[in-house]
């Protein structure tokens, strides 16, 4: 059930560049230093290569500059190669002194770290310092990676707190360049007043370097009646749907329930919406043979989402059903990498999907953050107490199912429960997922008819839950809560559950608790919430996007990360150090967004 790693949007994938500088003067210092040098850039590439790939499963791919970078010359022929080799991150190593401001990397777009060694032979410490103050001088922020302890010279192992920073760097360094010159496709516009619909034009540009393209829903009507889709793929996908996707029950009053015959319609035309919103996404090189050489092309969207409530609601099938598997990391044509597909257009939302796969490989729950349960409400309800993990209170994140199948917990990870990349996902990890989901017939106030998912997440797994908000005066935020998904007992769930709505798929949500501030109590995060929706992912990778908000230039809110584990450009020190979080927002309103020019606002 696997189909081929491609890389669907048909541009080139960013590539690291690595950066050996060295001690340029002559005579025996530079030339006792190029071999261990050059053996550091190597012994960097080779680990970033085993432990990284892109979110399609291609391989990352490592440039190194032609030659350890003594001076300026040297420095801009690197530039001119990394810019012909397509390099979307720097990493600057080095084991000696050199001189700074003669062989840093300048380029303002890049993300960019530097390497120091430990080691005392040659003060590789020293350079780092250095560069680092050059590159804060410059308003050219830069990661600084300086290992904890003294490694003797000519030592070419990388220390385990060195390979951490290095790939947590690389990884968000990649989705930075990733994003950039992609789209955000809204099909639709602003669903039921909701705020996060709207595709903020300065947001996306500014901060992601992202072109925001529109659709109107009326583009799925065309479609479907002029047949611009592949109908041998259409056949075979409602073939797979009859097969694998197990109706629910149907709650709706029998005055509102819709027959047998209008179902299988909405099987039908649910379908339709599925292919062609794929299609306006990535294109179809199907439709330029069925003569739509325009349709073919598609929009170049790496996200986008579906307005659907109401216009489109109120008379045709919902997007549930579009949008869950999409999402997920599988369909009809086998196990592939999972598409950025929002609810209700919100573009925010959508833009936090994107991050979280970028950085964990993986598909993303969809959800509203719905309700606080706390153990007085839920004893008061149900007559029983909630026990273990789920002690001090739940929250319950559930939306009218469109989150990804991955997020049954059915695929698994040393034995637990988990969300995986797709080509770690096995077919039968699939079958599990597909049994354990009911497709249920839309509630009342979806019209025009449709499904919903319906499943409850397992409990066991480390989650994140994020949002970016866009805040007037302040610009965007990242707000996040590292946590678990938590098993409740299932009556317990049915009475809750039903107080909302039993046909939806449920995630019930503890975050990890720190006794102050906002994390004092479960209470506090919800009643902290930014907006009505969030984002999951599998595995704490909280400290993985404070690294990525900060080469956004996006301050971070909100977050129970522990301090040691916030990387975060050198300049941030400067802008405080008694408080990360106030820092954060002075250093990144003092930058400015990434791709308006280093202006502050």
């Amino acid at each position: 059930m696997s189909t081929p790693i491609v890389n669907r949007l048909n541009v080139p994938m960013p590539k690291i560049g690595i950066r050996p500088t060295v001690d340029g003067r002559r005579g025996g210092i530079r030339e006792s230093l190029e071999d261990i040098t050059m053996n550091m850039a190597h012994a960097v590439a080779k680990l970033l290569s085993e432990n990284i790939r892109h979110s399609n499963g291609l391989p990352v791919e490592c440039v190194i500059a032609d030659s350890c970078i003594g001076g300026v010359a040297e420095a801009a022929q690197t530039a001119e190669k990394f810019a012909r080799e397509g390099v979307g991150v720097s990493i600057t190593v080095t084991p000696s002194w050199c001189y700074p401001l003669e062989t840093m990397d300048t380029d303002p777009l890049i993300p960019k770290a530097i390497w120091g060694f430990n080691g005392t032979d040659r003060p590789g410490a020293v350079y780092l310092a250095a560069v680092l103050a050059a590159h804060n001088q410059k308003g050219l922020p830069a990661f600084g990676i300086y290992g904890k302890d003294v490694q003797d010279f000519g030592d070419d192992s990388i220390p385990a707190d060195v390979q951490e920073k290095l790939i947590r760097f690389a990884k968000a360094g990649l989705a930075v360049a990733t994003i950039r010159g992609k789209a955000y496709l809204s099909l639709g516009s602003v669903s039921m007043g909701i705020a996060g619909c709207i595709a903020d034009e300065s947001f996306f540009h500014e901060y992601l370097g992202m072109r925001n393209e529109y659709v109107d829903m009326t583009e799925f009507v065309r479609r479907m009646e002029r047949g611009i889709y592949d109908k041998e793929e259409y056949e075979k996908a409602l073939r797979w749907v009859k097969e694998h996707c197990r109706e629910g029950e149907d709650v709706n009053p029998d005055h509102l329930k819709r027959t047998r015959e209008q179902k299988d319609r909405d099987w039908e035309t649910v379908v339709k919406m599925t292919l062609i919103a794929r299609d306006l996404m990535v294109g179809n090189p199907k439709l330029a043979e069925m003569g739509y050489g325009e349709e073919a092309l598609g929009h170049h969207a790496i996200a986008a989402g579906f307005q659907g409530q109401r216009q489109w609601t109120d008379h045709y099938p919902n997007g549930d059903f579009m949008e869950a598997i999409l999402t997920s990391s599988f369909d009809w044509n086998g196990i592939r990498e999972p598409y950025i597909m929002s609810t209700e257009n919100d573009a925010l939302n959508a833009v936090t999907m994107l991050l979280g796969h970028l950085l964990t490989d993986a598909a993303q729950i969809f959800a509203d953050v719905r309700t606080y349960w706390s153990p007085e409400a839920v004893k008061r309800v149900t007559g029983k107490e909630l026990e273990g993990m789920a002690a001090g209170g739940i929250i319950h994140l559930i939306n009218s199912g469109p989150a990804a199948l991955d997020g049954t917990g059915q695929q698994t990870k040393d034995g637990a429960p988990a969300m995986k990349p797709f080509w770690e996902i096995t077919g039968e990890e699939v079958e599990k997922c597909l049994q354990v989901t009911k497709w249920c017939p839309a509630v009342d106030f979806f019209r025009g008819g449709g499904f919903s998912t319906d499943f409850q997440t397992k409990g066991g797994m480390p989650v994140t839950m994020a949002r970016i908000n866009l805040v007037k005066g302040l610009g965007p935020v990242l707000q996040l809560a590292e946590g678990y998904t938590v098993d409740i007992p299932q009556d317990v769930h049915d009475i809750l559950d039903q107080r909302t709505n039993q046909t939806w798929p449920t995630t019930w949500f503890v975050p990890n608790l720190t006794g102050e501030g906002v994390f004092k109590d479960v209470y506090s995060v919800m009643n902290n919430w930014g907006s009505n929706h969030c984002a999951l992912s599998y595995g704490h990778i909280g400290a993985d996007l404070i690294t990525l908000a900060s080469m956004l230039r996006i301050p971070v809110s909100m977050h129970n990360v522990p301090a040691e584990k916030c990387f975060r450009p050198s300049a941030w020190s400067a802008f405080g150090t008694a408080d990360a979080e106030g820092a954060d927002f002075r250093a990144c309103a003092a930058y400015g967004p990434l791709y308006a020019g280093g202006r502050g606002r």
